[in-house]
């Protein structure tokens, strides 16, 4: 989750960061938006009165009479008069229009009140049929004739779900039905040409047909081949030609020809469908000579003029030397290309590795019922939101399973805070926490026989029955080498448990050394059933977390007492004690503590315009995760690196030392993590560098938090290592050590595949704003390379934003030299 608070040490005071914005507050995974006020009185509310539903266009408008006494109020709906009913709203207003609903569908309402001290009965029921109105006339329609064709269009009509496309060969009269899309425009084909046709269209709904549009008419008539393009013009780069032309009118496509004899010999190098090319199949010092034809359905055309380059290698150094160690090599993980909650994110790459089931929903889940408390990201209530099923464990069992289904492993969370939702009756009071009337005691280990359907009227809940009822619906999943392994979380961001789950906290933060008790004794209960299981843990909300377990510890920035010592220690003492690790892979959250001249905090920079400084900012911001050298630079407000006395942040590096030397063999995840840049190029750079520094740096596991809004651009950068072709192709699952001549300009991230012998992928990134020729040495590559790449233009109009090909080169040796476009992503794959 985005940073909620942080103990500032030396104001002694706690600093709010970040506030609840429309109902998504932080890593809730699940919340729902809406916001209920206080109430009052000592008994629960009467039911609402007065309701009634209105029906409109595939919506229901609700209304009823205020409660006396009530803070807030349930809306129900079913498909069945009588119920089951499903909760879609909880408000404080006395209206609501439910939109998105199925026009001709019957729905039911219901509406209860609830304050502080409970919820009323249902109200009355009401029903309403949503319908939609009868569409308008079709508007603007226009016929354009092409060769034995007419291609029509017109503006869509309002609420037309398909149109009526009618034709004839009589001015004004006879027109007969041809076509019936569902679009505003229609190609008729197989006409006769040189007879003229005559057309109208109606729009069509559930309602009923309109009447027919404005007459248009065409001709078609047999079209010519294009024209030679004109205007052919050739610049050499370094191993490059750069063709541009005039587009021909009526072309589709063009075909680019390449000779190294004037005036003949030309073979096809490209067909590209815009009046441009990049010939990068060529070798400095050697005069190419092009030609370009033009193509339509009719055929192809004459040749252009001829236009001839000799590319050749700039003169002096490269701006960027990478120079590759084929001896410093080390296994990638693949569960680095993670994201939380993968179903809900609609543009993600298919080739995603990993997914998370976590958040502060899950801290209070309750599994034996499904029951739920969002804690402050909800108004503190119990309820049904992660699954309305009776069926114990189902809201995780789902998860696991569509995980499965695609091929990815999953993190799912036990809870270890030590109280879950005993019902779903709505908001518990958090006037004297916790209310143990409305939660039920976790317990680390049943100690008797385990059922899949547990009594869920007794006063405890038991985590290793949890874990053993999934293992019994899904057998396998927290065995040795499962193909798609299940991991587990130790509950989230337990130093905010105070404030972000104050219902079951109080008001008393939890101890570094009370957490650490819990731990040991969780995961003890849950290796004895599970001796294969990966436990990640302590799940940290972030720096001050790590550093000084929110201000608890006295830490110092180069000190062996911050909390990670502490926790790495006891562990180790534990584990030794136990057998095996308890806890297997160290897991934190990384959220950028970076901020612009105006003090606006990069996470929040979302804007398809930002300042080059903004976009500096985004895009050097991966280095505080591994850079011993990076200063944390231009940051406004650059409160981390003060507090580590103004030494780089490398958070990965410090983290990894501490492992090495107190507790070795740990692995380490960030299972949540943010950069910034959502509809800009800078936000895939910055996504592509960190997945690339969790390769070379091998972090075992990482889950990216999606962001409120859209974030197409982040989202990217997995695509410049997964499904960079457009199909199954991804970098390599071994890393090879690569250090940069100029890391603020250009890092490449280097990779062997051991399922393709000599295969080479490299992920080449320039943050700078000026074009770097690179020299990639050290690493020997035989082949063709591949090139894929994404720049602020060619990412203009994609969705999703993807790389594009540019071409191939020819390979051969241990160097390769190549100018990497501004502020650019380029994924070379040799083979």
């Amino acid at each position: 989750m985005p940073l909620l608070l942080r103990f500032n040490q030396k104001a002694s005071a706690l600093t709010i960061l970040a506030g609840v914005a429309a109902g998504f507050v932080g890593c809730t995974g699940y919340t729902r938006g809406g916001t209920v006020g206080g109430g009052g009185g000592g008994a629960a509310p009467p039911p609402p009165a007065g309701l009634a539903a209105t029906a409109g266009n595939a919506q229901v408008a609700l209304t009823w009479n205020a409660s006396a006494g009530a803070s807030g109020y349930y809306v129900q709906r079913g498909t069945v008069s009588g119920g089951p009913y499903t909760q879609i709203a909880a408000q404080g207003t006395t209206s609501l229009t439910d939109t998105g609903l199925t026009n001709g569908t019957k729905y039911f309402y219901v509406v209860s009140s609830y304050n502080a001290r409970g919820a009323s009965a249902n109200s009355g029921e009401v029903s309403a049929t949503p319908v939609a109105p009868a569409p308008g006339v079709p508007t603007g329609l226009t016929a354009t004739a092409g060769n034995a064709q007419v291609t029509l269009s017109w503006t869509a009509s309002s609420g037309a779900t398909s149109y009526n496309v009618k034709r004839s060969t009589t001015n004004g009269s006879g027109y007969q039905t041809i076509g019936s899309p569902t679009t505003a425009s229609f190609t008729n084909t197989g006409l006769t040409n040189g007879t003229t046709y005559f057309y109208v269209v109606s729009a069509v709904n559930a309602a009923g047909e309109s009447g027919n549009s404005a007459q248009a008419s065409a001709t078609p008539a047999a079209a010519p081949q294009p024209p030679a393009p004109t205007g052919l013009t050739a610049s050499a780069g370094n191993a490059l030609v750069n063709l541009t032309w005039t587009a021909s009118g009526g072309a589709t496509s063009y075909h680019v020809k390449r000779s190294t004899t004037n005036g003949s010999g030309y073979a096809q190098v490209g067909a590209p469908t815009a009046a441009s090319f990049s010939d990068t199949g060529v070798m400095n010092g050697t005069t190419y000579y092009y030609v370009v034809s033009a193509l339509n359905g009719v055929g192809e055309g004459a040749n252009s003029t001829q236009a001839s380059a000799t590319p050749a290698a700039p003169a002096g150094n490269a701006d960027v030397t990478i120079t590759i160690d084929p001896n410093q090599t080390k296994p990638i993980s693949p569960y680095i290309y993670g994201i939380n909650f993968f179903s809900g994110n609609a543009g993600a790459s298919p080739l995603l590795t990993f997914d998370r089931d976590g958040g502060n929903r899950w801290t209070a889940y309750n599994w034996e019922t499904n029951a739920s408390n969002a804690g402050s990201d909800y108004i503190y209530d119990n309820d049904s939101f992660l699954s309305g099923s009776n069926v114990p464990a189902e809201a995780v069992r789902g998860f696991i399973a569509a995980d499965q289904g695609r091929g990815q492993a999953s993190l799912i969370t036990l809870q270890l805070q030590g109280l879950v939702s005993a019902d779903e009756n709505g908001p518990v009071s958090t006037t004297a926490p916790p209310d143990l009337t409305r939660f039920k005691t976790v317990v680390d280990k049943k100690g008797s026989a385990f059922s899949t359907t547990p009594s869920a009227t007794d006063a405890n809940v038991y985590m290793d029955e949890f874990a053993w009822a999934l293992d019994q619906k899904l057998p396998g999943i927290f065995g040795a080498g499962p193909a798609h392994p299940t991991f587990i979380s130790l509950d989230n961001e337990p130093e905010l448990w105070n404030s972000t789950h104050l219902e079951v906290q109080g008001h008393n933060p939890v101890t570094s050394d009370n957490y650490i008790t819990k731990t040991i004794n969780l995961s003890k209960a849950i290796k004895d059933q599970f001796p294969n299981a990966v436990i990640f843990g302590p799940v940290h909300y972030g720096f001050q977390g790590i550093y000084n377990w929110q201000g608890e510890l006295s830490s110092t920035p180069n000190g062996a007492n911050w909390f990670p010592d502490k926790y790495l220690q006891a562990l180790k003492t534990a584990s030794t004690a136990y057998g095996k690790p308890l806890v297997d892979v160290y897991d934190f959250h990384w959220y950028d503590e970076i901020y612009d001249a105006s003090g606006t905090r990069i996470l929040n920079l979302n804007g398809a315009t930002l300042t080059d400084a903004q976009v500096q900012l985004i895009v050097q911001s991966p280095r505080d995760l591994w850079d011993a050298t990076f200063r944390d630079d231009n940051n406004s407000n650059p409160w981390v690196f003060n507090e580590l006395g103004q030494t780089p942040i490398n958070i990965l590096g410090r983290l990894q030392a501490k492992i090495n030397a107190e507790n070795p063999g740990m692995k380490i995840a960030i299972t949540e993590y943010e950069h910034g840049g959502w509809n800009h190029i800078a936000g895939t750079i910055a996504e592509a560098d960190t997945l690339g520094v969790f390769g070379s740096q091998g972090v075992f596991a990482a889950a990216f938090w999606p962001p409120d809004g859209t974030y197409s651009y982040a989202l990217a950068g997995f695509r410049a290592f997964r499904g960079f072709d457009g199909g199954s192709a991804s970098f390599g699952d071994t890393s090879v050590q690569a250090s940069s001549s100029s890391v603020k300009d250009v890092v490449v991230y280097a990779s062997t595949d051991s399922a393709t012998p000599g295969r080479v992928v490299f992920v080449a990134i320039n943050r700078s704003t000026a074009a770097k020729l690179t020299a990639i040495n050290g690493l020997g590559v035989s082949g063709t390379a591949h090139l894929y790449q994404m720049t602020a233009s060619s990412a203009q109009g994609q969705n999703p934003v993807q790389p594009v090909p540019i071409g191939t080169m020819a390979t051969s040796g241990s160097s390769l030299t190549i100018t990497l476009p501004p502020l650019s992503v380029t994924t070379i794959d040799v083979r």
